[in-house]
């Protein structure tokens, strides 16, 4: 019998995780290195930021996913650089040899080179930005109390950058809090100050969406009492005050960015391989273009087919289908089999805005309000791992439900060694 052939994954999000578990007793050796010990399930990361969900509901950890695999091993590791000639990748605990290559990493929060903004917004790509972020808005509640009156605006302002859905749900839920909870948490405190602005771009709320999600989503936005502005670019943030691009200021000290992304690169990945918004350009089997036995999935690939001459959307759906694909093939080479090219079939989008409100577009037709949101709630559990987590977040909700309250809003800040 022949000595497996080794496949590396790096990263174990939607596409890695994937690829790694249609892989599990195979006669591959399959390691998956990840930075962290867990996957995290980014499109309820808004919920932990809002104090809606514990962060270990959103993670699951690798180890326990892979438990019973023959052929999975996990390491924990920063990944520094790949040598495509000699197919080793090098990490920040050793150097990994390799037959086949898949990077998956995902991507990082896109600043568009503005480090001003870098180094004073608040980001929300992982569970602990989402926890770092969550510690803000409390800590914000609590000198609120305290602050002299020519501070206070500038604390009661949330500024949300960036009106896809990640922006669209946090602001939502941000308003949530302000109407439901903040009331009862602090009844010696007048908060109708508190300001929630969605600052976005283009001209419209979730861009790639249907024009009848569009409208109902920054209507349903406006009925919570945000402030929707569109057409709207930031050109400096200096930790107090934002300036936007049509000369308009507003003072804040809550400045959440949600405005893009861009993709992590790949020291020995070469410069030609990469597109736009440093995507690593692919073929049909997700092979990096010039490159041998080395591939990208999810976010980081840019495929362009017929149907999609710009490249796919840059959501789960999507990352999880190229890595089915690619598992899928990898298994035909070993019964000598030609393997089969990918198709995205678009099974549609959804945000979800507040209780009961939300936007759902498929393929075919689109509708928004109370079915929405329970299609949005139905969907998130069901793409939820485990299910402890199914359960733990299902309680959540309907608690949060029938009492508009949750009972996570506890301040962990990091400890210090003195």
């Amino acid at each position: 019998m022949s000595t497996p052939k080794k496949i590396v994954i790096v990263g174990a999000g939607f596409a890695g995780l994937r690829l790694a578990q249609d892989l599990e007793n195979t006669n591959y050796d399959v390691l998956l290195i990840d930075k962290n010990n867990y996957h995290q399930f980014q499109p309820l990361m808004y919920q932990v930021a809002t104090a809606r969900l514990e962060p270990a509901s959103i993670s699951f950890p690798l180890r326990k996913v892979f438990q019973h695999s023959k052929n999975v091993r996990i390491r924990i590791a920063d990944v520094i650089s790949v040598d495509t000639q000699n197919r080793t990748l090098q990490t920040s605990i050793a150097d990994f040899d390799y037959d086949y290559l898949v990077v998956a990493f995902g991507c990082t929060t896109n600043y568009f080179g503005n480090t001003e903004i870098e180094k004073h917004a608040f980001p929300m790509k992982s569970v602990p930005e989402a926890i770092q972020l969550r510690n803000q808005i409390l800590q914000t509640f609590e000198d609120a109390l305290i602050a002299p009156a020519e501070e206070l605006q500038s604390l009661m302002n949330f500024i949300v950058v960036g009106g896809g859905p990640t922006g669209v749900e946090l602001a939502g839920a941000l308003a949530e809090m302000k109407k439901n909870i903040l009331p009862k948490d602090y009844p010696d405190k007048d908060f109708s100050k508190l300001t929630i602005y969605l600052l976005e771009g283009s001209p419209n709320v979730l861009n790639p969406m249907s024009v009848d999600s569009q409208k109902m989503s920054k209507k349903y936005l406006e009925d919570l009492g945000v402030i929707v502005m569109t057409n709207t670019l930031v050109s400096h943030y200096d930790g107090e005050t934002v300036s936007l691009q049509n000369g308009e200021i507003i003072r804040s000290k809550n400045v959440i960015w949600a405005a893009g992304i861009t993709g992590n690169t790949l020291e020995g990945i070469p410069t030609s391989a990469l597109t736009r918004g440093n995507r690593f350009l692919v073929d049909r089997f997700n092979g990096i273009t010039g490159l041998n036995s080395v591939y990208a999935l999810g976010d980081i690939a840019f495929m362009t087919t017929p149907k999609y001459p710009n490249g796919h959307p840059q959501v789960a759906s999507v990352a999880i289908e190229q890595a089915k694909i690619l598992a899928k093939n990898f298994k035909l080479d070993l019964k000598n089999t030609s393997r089969i090219e990918y198709e995205y079939h678009d099974k549609g989008s959804m945000a979800t805005v507040g209780k009961r409100k939300a936007v759902v577009d498929l393929p075919k037709f689109s509708f928004q309000g109370r079915l929405a949101w329970f299609t949005w709630m139905f969907i998130h559990l069901m793409l939820i791992l485990s299910v402890k987590n199914k359960l733990s977040i299902f309680v959540n909700w309907m608690f949060s439900y029938f009492n508009n309250d949750s009972t996570l809003r506890v301040l962990l800040k990091p400890a210090t060694k003195k």
